[in-house]
C-alpha cells in the first residue's frame, strides 16, 4: 500500500466532483479521509449517476467514483451541538477541504480564522468555482459554467460546431487536482514550520493556467485561437485522420517524423512536394495534405497502421470508446483499475480508478469501497472520545 500520506487526516465537507475528487486523491495515498456530510441527504452525487437504482441507494456511480477509502459522518453543521463535534475533530484534524460558496462557513463560525485559533497547524482548503475573492466570488458555478467562461468551451469543436463542452468535467477534475496539490504542498511546509495554511482554489484559474499554449499565444503573440476540431494548431499531419476502418490519431510533429510517415503509408512523393516540404507550409497547406494521407489510410485499418507506425516511430493511435480504452491491455499491465468491496444486493464490488502514478513501482490503492451516508458516525465518534451516551445525545438533539 501506497503511505505518502500516512498519518495525515482530511475532513472532507465537499460535494458532487472537484472537492471529493481532491480527498480521492488523499485517500489513494493513505490520509485519513472523513467525509462530513449532512444527516439524511448527504453528498449530491450520491443521487447522479447512470443507475438509477444505486441513485435512489445514496449510492450513484458519480459518488462511487471519488468516494472510495473515506468514512462517512452524518453531521448538522447548522446546529449547536454539531458545530461543537465538528470543532472536536478539528483538533486533530491535518486538513479541512470544503467547496461551499465563499463565506457559507465563516457564517456557521466555522471559517479558516475560528478554526486556526483550535489548530494553528491546520491546512484549510476552499475550493470555489471563482475563488474567495473578486466580482464573481459568490457566484454559483458548476463545471460547465467554468468551461464557458475559461475559453475551454471557445477552443473545443471546429467552425461548424464550437463553442462545444468537453465530454466530461474537466473544470472540476482540474479544480480538484489543484487543491490536491497545493494541500500537499501545504503539508510540507508545514513539516519544515509548523504553520497552517488557508488554500483559495478557483476552478476558473486552476482551468486557465491548464491552457498554456493558448493563453501564451493570446497575451504574448497577440493570436486568437481558434477551434481546429481534431487537429492540433502546432503542426500538420497532426490529427485525427480516417482510415480504411476506424479513426487514428497520428502526431507526426518533427521533420522526421513527417518524412517517416509519408514512407511507411506509401506516399514518399509527398517529401519532395513544395507545399508540404517544411513545417509551416504544411499548415499552410493542412487540407491538401490531410486529404492525401487519408487516401493512402484508406486501403487499410486504424489498427494496422497504428501498429506499422508506432513501429517506425510516427507517434499514432487509434480513436477509441470509453469502453475499449478500459480494455486495453495497457490499463491491466499498469493495474490502473481495482476492485472493491461492494454489497447493495445486486452486486459483491465495483471497479474504480487509482491515481494516474505509481509510487517506487507500486500503485496507489484504498481498501474499503466508497462510504454508505453516516456508516462511520459512531466510530468516528468514540475515536474522538464521547461515549455511548453523549452519542445517543447528540442523536437525539438532531446533531449527527
Amino acid at each position: 500500500m501506497t503511505t505518502l500520506l500516512s498519518g495525515i487526516k482530511v475532513l472532507d465537507l465537499t460535494n458532487v466532483l472537484a472537492g471529493p475528487f481532491t480527498g480521492y486523491q488523499m485517500a489513494l495515498l493513505g490520509a485519513d479521509v472523513t467525509k462530513v456530510e449532512t444527516p439524511g441527504s448527504g453528498d449530491l452525487a450520491r443521487q447522479l449517476g447512470a443507475d438509477a437504482g444505486l441513485n435512489r441507494k445514496n449510492m450513484g456511480t458519480s459518488f462511487l467514483a471519488q468516494n472510495a477509502g473515506k468514512r462517512s459522518i452524518a453531521l448538522n453543521l447548522k446546529s449547536a451541538a454539531g458545530k461543537k463535534v465538528f470543532t472536536r475533530l478539528v483538533q486533530q484534524a491535518d486538513v479541512v477541504l470544503e467547496n461551499f460558496r465563499p463565506g457559507v462557513m465563516d457564517r456557521l463560525g466555522l471559517g479558516y480564522d475560528a478554526l486556526k485559533l483550535i489548530n494553528p497547524g491546520l491546512i484549510y482548503c476552499a475550493i470555489s468555482g471563482f475563488g474567495q475573492t473578486g466580482p464573481l466570488a459568490n457566484a454559483p458555478a458548476y463545471d460547465q459554467i467554468i468551461q464557458g467562461r475559461s475559453g475551454v468551451m471557445s477552443i473545443t469543436g471546429d467552425e461548424a460546431t464550437a463553442p462545444l463542452r468537453v465530454g466530461y468535467p474537466v473544470c472540476d477534475t482540474i479544480g480538484g487536482m489543484t487543491a490536491a496539490f497545493a494541500i500537499s504542498s501545504a503539508l510540507v511546509r508545514r513539516e519544515r514550520s509548523g504553520e497552517g495554511a488557508f488554500l483559495d482554489v478557483s476552478m476558473l484559474d486552476s482551468a486557465i493556467v491548464t491552457m498554456g499554449w493558448i493563453v501564451s499565444n493570446q497575451l504574448i503573440a497577440g493570436q486568437a485561437p481558434v477551434p481546429m476540431g481534431n487537429n492540433n494548431f502546432t503542426a500538420s499531419p497532426s490529427g485525427t485522420f480516417r482510415t480504411g476502418s476506424g479513426l487514428l490519431n497520428i502526431a507526426a510533429n518533427k521533420q522526421e517524423q513527417f518524412e517517416t510517415l509519408c514512407q511507411v503509408i506509401g506516399r514518399p512523393q509527398l517529401i519532395a512536394d513544395s507545399r508540404f516540404a517544411a513545417r509551416e507550409s504544411r499548415k499552410q497547406h493542412r487540407a491538401a495534405l490531410t486529404q492525401a494521407i487519408e487516401d493512402a489510410l484508406s486501403e487499410n485499418t486504424a489498427a494496422h497502421w497504428e501498429d506499422v507506425l508506432t513501429a517506425a516511430g510516427v507517434p499514432a493511435g487509434q480513436v477509441l470508446s470509453v469502453e475499449q480504452a478500459l480494455n486495453q491491455e495497457q490499463i491491466a499491465h499498469r493495474e490502473l483499475l481495482m476492485s472493491l468491496p461492494f454489497n447493495d444486493g445486486i452486486r459483491d464490488s465495483i471497479t474504480v480508478t487509482r491515481s494516474g502514478f505509481k509510487v517506487d513501482g507500486d500503485v496507489t490503492r484504498v481498501e474499503q469501497g466508497p462510504p454508505r451516508l453516516a456508516e462511520h458516525t459512531t466510530t468516528i465518534l468514540q475515536e474522538a472520545g464521547y461515549t455511548p451516551e453523549e452519542i445517543d445525545q447528540l442523536r437525539s438533539e438532531g446533531a449527527i
